[in-house]
């Protein structure tokens, strides 16, 4: 078993999916943040939990519009109870646990930094739900990631409280919160929240950057297969090498570029298939020409030969990307927030760390850079099917009786409609705003949906670079006997071997190809195909 122990400032991106992901993992709160939590809420307790004291935002004061209303100290614990209600005004299809998952951890470091000011057994809370498995069910749709993420952070802090509306899924069981709540064993079923305690759990765009966190931390073993696919197909279609020279990338030296070009050189390291003798041999079904001599190429199409000014950018908005979500993780982002003073005392201080702007504009990068890695890959795997185009490739990769048996050009099709999809998901979600709540919230960063849109482009973009991989491993199967004694590079070899561990060559004819769809977006989530390169040739990315 796991064990982190959360601070507020040093939780990474690998925890939080190691969090979300394995539910071995067990969370604790540092001493020293629950240490400031019961000296920051001892101070407020003495000092600020009278009718005479000064208005504070979410404190003693409505929200909203009514922020200029003073909630007496007898309606306290009700007005967090009808808070909850209030917000809870999403809608949908739920977040997956694993969001969940991740997003009670990142509300629980955010407190942990003692900017927030709820009760350290609101910690608790949040953890004794997380190390029991208990994670509550939370509509997709709502929030318009500022104030933040309103509305499915209030059916998690439902849950927290032991609302009999709360629905949470316990055991692979969806059920209600207090049924969840009893069968853990993790104390009572009604859990009052008090002063600031609804509003630390309700705001912040936490959700957004648990979507955010997630879909950065696949897009990034995304980009390492897509590296793996292009080299298969390299292989398949006797690629150039000299587009991968190190003299050309330096003379434009992008990192994201001269990486690329440096990443291929190592996966196809030994290769002769990518040299001029594996070109110089004609294929079958190539085309050619009776009145001139043949002459092998000299340079490739760009879904080839522009691989590393392609997925460099990609590369590099990765890099950006992960700076804005380590920030996220470890910042406070809810209103109002609580600082020591040199006297010892503690000041509230009311501010906008609730807006999503950063996650909503770096997750319309990912979206538009993950978007244009799906769509050369496509173009390549397009290639495969077309011998016109693939240097006398079989036609579609069929095998079995030809007509009777069509191959693979269906299969591709489907990748398109990816692309295309992937293609309208990629406009900006964070240049859009619609003012809310009588206007008081006159521009919004819709992180939420932004986040949303991009973990599906990496989600759909999965399935376009295990396809690749598929067909190249085809393509090359069905041509080992025209290339006698030609081989593979050491990282291609070692992919396309544990692609064939797998999935055996078609070479009998059709057969139901979803099946091998399935696996092949497999190898991508499940990393199987990148681990077994990782074993043959150490890190390549």
């Amino acid at each position: 078993m796991t064990t982190i122990t959360i601070d507020g400032s040093t939780l990474n991106a690998a925890q939080v999916i190691e969090v979300a992901r394995n539910r071995d993992s067990k969370i604790v709160l540092a001493q020293s943040s629950r240490d400031a939590l019961q000296k920051s809420r001892a101070y407020i307790e003495a000092n600020w939990m009278n009718d005479a004291a000064p208005l504070m935002y979410s404190f003693n004061t409505g929200v909203g519009l009514l922020k200029d209303t003073r909630i007496p100290m007898q309606h306290i614990e009700p007005f967090q109870t009808q808070l909850i209600k209030a917000h809870a005004a999403g809608i949908g299809e739920p977040f997956s646990e694993e969001v969940s998952r991740a997003t009670m951890l990142l509300r629980a470091n955010a407190f942990a930094s003692n900017y927030s000011a709820p009760r350290v057994e609101v910690v608790d809370r949040l953890l004794a739900f997380l190390n029991a498995g208990i994670h509550p069910v939370m509509p997709q749709k709502g929030s318009v990631g500022a104030s933040g993420d309103l509305a499915p952070l209030a059916y998690l802090a439902a849950a927290l409280a032991g609302f009999d509306e709360a629905a949470v899924i316990y055991k692979g069981r969806r059920m209600s919160a207090p049924e969840a709540i009893l069968q853990a064993g993790i104390g009572s079923v009604n859990f009052a929240l008090q002063a600031k305690d609804t509003s630390a759990l309700i705001n912040g765009c936490t959700v957004s950057l648990a979507v955010a966190v997630l879909a950065a931390g696949d897009a990034r073993n995304l980009l390492s297969d897509a590296c793996l696919s292009l080299g298969l197909s390299m292989e398949a279609m006797r690629a150039e090498m000299s587009a991968f020279d190190e003299r050309i990338h330096q003379a434009r030296p992008h990192a994201g570029q001269i990486k690329t070009a440096a990443i291929m050189r190592k996966l196809l390291a030994g290769s002769t298939r990518t040299t001029h003798e594996a070109r110089a041999i004609q294929f079958p079904d190539e085309l050619r020409r009776s009145d001139i001599e043949y002459t092998p190429r000299i340079q490739d199409v760009y879904s080839l030969r522009c691989a590393p000014q392609v997925y460099g950018p990609v590369f590099d908005a990765l890099d950006y990307i992960d700076t804005i979500v380590d920030k996220e993780i470890n910042s406070a982002t809810d209103n109002p927030l609580i600082f020591g003073t040199d006297d010892g005392g503690f000041e509230i201080i009311s501010g906008g760390n609730f807006h999503g702007q950063y996650l909503a504009q770096a997750m319309d990068l990912l979206a538009m850079a993950v978007t244009d890695l799906g769509s050369i890959c496509e173009r390549r795997v397009a290639r495969l099917i077309d011998p016109t185009q693939s240097w006398g490739l079989p036609r579609n990769l069929m095998s079995g009786v030809r007509g009777v048996n069509t191959g693979y050009p269906v299969v591709q099709c489907s990748l398109s409609s990816l692309v295309m999809e992937n293609r309208t998901l990629c406009m900006p979600g964070s240049v859009d705003s619609i003012p809310a709540k009588g206007n008081s919230e006159d521009h919004v960063s819709n992180s939420t949906w932004c986040a949303r849109k991009a973990a599906t482009v990496v989600a759909n973009t999965q399935y376009i670079v295990g396809v690749e991989m598929l067909l190249a491993a085809q393509a090359l199967t069905m041509t080992e006997t025209l290339l006698p004694g030609f081989v593979l590079g050491q990282g291609t070899l070692a992919a396309y071997d544990e692609i064939r561990r797998q999935i055996p060559a078609c070479l009998d004819g059709d057969r139901w190809f979803h099946n091998d769809i399935v696996v092949a977006q497999s190898f991508v989530v499940s990393g199987s195909v990148r681990g077994a390169v990782e074993r043959a040739i150490g890190a390549f990315v």
